[in-house]
């Protein structure tokens, strides 16, 4: 039996200097001089003598030692120390052999998480280092976040198959989706082959792409032009058309009696980005972004950097436009509306930013709503702060419906007849040329002449097109001078 007793614990008071009740059996009690209570073990071990404080101080309750409870764990380290265990070395070893377990089963848990990584863990991967589209992957991600994530985004990556995918993709048939699942169809060939060649997607994949085990000719309907290949273009009867809707817009909004709730026309910057397409068969996004600091009004001259054009894979450089007298007026004209600001279409809601790129495009759709379907087929309902109605639809849309890519197609066409060789439509349109890499890379003339005359008999032949007059006579390029 050991010499303390509870009582005389609690009447010791603490002093200037720590010192210690001694109990017997190697049991020590510690007394700060701010009365904390501590209990020591002493113990031999290897013929060294060795000391440990008890994880509890004295008291009463749970997180406290009281005097039996002590002297059972000095007891008790004692005696694993006569039989040569050194009851410290033993905690060590155990909280070692703890943390060894813990790191053990979070190495298990994070394998077990990467082996379980889903398409969602893929697209959030492949969006970050994998893909980089002109918008910043906007409409890409908007596709997938409806279509495809849904479907397949929480299914882990080495348990998808072609079978999920042509699931996917039939199901976006069903709503008579076709172009939407056939792009889907490319994007997730991309992503997967992106996956195909890095870690840790590629061990998951070891069976190969099942992207690429999926026929999309076989899963579109089967009256559906798999190539989408538009063909449409503007005939010289609805380019008159299109500028009489313009006109007839225009005298309605103004003879209006009460403009607040009549329709208004058509933004003039907007028709003047129209014309400006047609008559210089640039793209949509390349005149969106267009400067006044690249627009030089004396020389007629507009020149596209690199950077705003569809890509390396469409274009391969910067691009000077010879402005027509037909589209130095139009950009005379836009000068008006927008010359005291950096842009050619400034953005309505931002101090520093063209308008979107798809501004145009949406202008001009909105107003053929006859041709919009939802993701259904079935008619497209009206959409907030958007226009719907058909005052652009030209031919009573016996042509279908017509967009801004459209009038590059009719621009390049109409050159085409006049009698512009191929390649020199081709150099209008910025396009990659074919052939090889060394001819391209010596043959460095820049056709400016012959672009320049290209563009301005297009000006020419839209300006008889839009005011026929007597006196306006054309040139065909080559020997053939007669008028068009």
């Amino acid at each position: 039996m050991g010499k303390l007793t509870v009582r005389t614990i609690e009447s010791a008071k603490a002093k200037k200097q720590p010192y210690k009740l001694i109990d017997g059996d190697g049991l020590q009690l510690r007394i700060a001089s701010d009365g904390t209570k501590t209990w020591l073990v002493r113990y031999m071990i290897d013929g060294r003598e060795r000391q440990y404080r008890l994880p509890k101080d004295y008291g009463t309750g749970d997180a406290y030692l009281g005097l039996p409870d002590a002297r059972a764990e000095a007891s008790r380290i004692r005696a694993l120390a006569r039989q040569g265990i050194d009851y410290q070395s033993k905690l060590d070893y155990e909280r070692q052999a703890a943390a060894a377990l813990i790191e053990e089963q979070a190495l298990r848990k994070a394998q077990l998480e990467m082996e379980n990584l889903t398409v969602s863990d893929l697209f959030t991967s492949w969006i970050a280092d994998g893909v980089r589209r002109k918008d910043g992957n906007a409409e890409l991600q908007r596709s997938f976040r409806k279509d495809v994530l849904p479907e397949i985004g929480a299914k882990p990556v080495r348990n998808v198959t072609e079978h999920d995918i042509r699931s996917l993709l039939r199901r976006m048939v069903e709503r008579k989706v076709n172009r939407l699942a056939v792009l889907t169809f490319g994007n997730l060939m991309q992503m997967f082959s992106w996956a195909e060649m890095r870690q840790p997607w590629r061990r998951f994949l070891s069976e190969g792409n099942p992207v690429q085990l999926v026929q999309i000719e076989k899963i579109v309907s089967p009256d559906y032009d798999i190539s989408n290949t538009r063909e449409r273009i503007l005939s010289a009867d609805e380019i008159v058309e299109l500028n009489r809707i313009f006109d007839d817009m225009r005298a309605e909004y103004e003879g209006a009696t009460d403009k607040r709730v009549a329709a208004r026309p058509l933004e003039k910057t907007t028709e003047i980005a129209i014309w400006i397409m047609l008559s210089t068969i640039c793209r949509v996004g390349e005149l969106s972004m267009s400067r006044w600091e690249h627009v030089n009004l004396e020389s007629a001259e507009w020149f596209i950097p690199r950077q705003n054009t569809k890509g390396s894979i469409g274009c391969q450089s910067d691009l000077t436009v010879q402005l027509s007298p037909f589209t130095l007026d139009q950009f005379r004209e836009l000068h008006q509306i927008t010359g005291q600001t950096a842009w050619c279409f400034p953005a309505k809601n931002k101090d520093d930013s063209h308008v979107c790129i798809k501004s145009i495009s949406k202008q001009v759709g909105d107003r053929q709503s006859m041709f919009k379907t939802d993701g259904h087929g079935a008619p497209r309902k009206p959409m907030k702060n958007r226009r719907h109605d058909n005052t652009l639809v030209l031919g009573d849309g016996k042509n279908g419906a017509w967009t801004p890519h459209d009038l590059r197609r009719t621009g390049a066409t109409m050159m085409q007849s006049l009698g512009v060789s191929l390649e020199i439509i081709d150099r209008c349109q910025n396009h990659v040329l074919p052939g090889s890499k060394v001819r391209r890379h010596y043959l460095l003339h820049d056709y400016a002449d012959e672009k320049r005359q290209a563009w301005r008999l297009l000006g020419d032949r839209l300006s008889l097109i839009l005011n026929p007059a007597q006196n306006v006579v054309f040139l065909r390029t080559g020997s053939d001078h007669s008028p068009p």
